[in-house]
């Protein structure tokens, strides 16, 4: 089975996506199987959350909205855990408001 899931998730690091940032969505993304790309709008370019020349190029500031996908066995816990990680501002401060709308996983076959 083949599953796609999608999730949106604000931005609140001070810096925006800066190299920590950058450097702790990558190893995160890695820990999964599924590709995983996020997106600084819905129509993309989608960046590969795996590379860490890609991401930190992708430059996105605070109060973004980032668009999440996630594709493969593991793709909602992937999904999950990116999400997870930028609201807690990675980690840095306390979590702060819920700031993300999951959309409905979907199948693909």
């Amino acid at each position: 089975m083949h599953t796609t899931v999608t999730a949106r998730v604000t931005l609140r690091h001070k810096e925006g996506l800066h190299a920590r940032p950058s450097v702790k969505l990558t190893k995160t993304a890695k820990r999964f199987q599924s590709r995983i790309e996020f997106a600084l709008s819905d129509e993309g370019p989608w960046i590969d959350a795996k590379s860490i020349l890609k991401v930190m190029a992708a430059r996105a500031p605070r109060d973004t909205i980032l668009n999440i996908r996630a594709d493969g066995p593991d793709a909602e816990q992937a999904a999950d855990a990116i999400v997870q990680l930028i609201e807690t501002d990675f980690a840095e401060r306390d979590s702060g408001p819920d700031h993300s709308r999951r959309d409905n996983p979907g199948q693909d076959q």
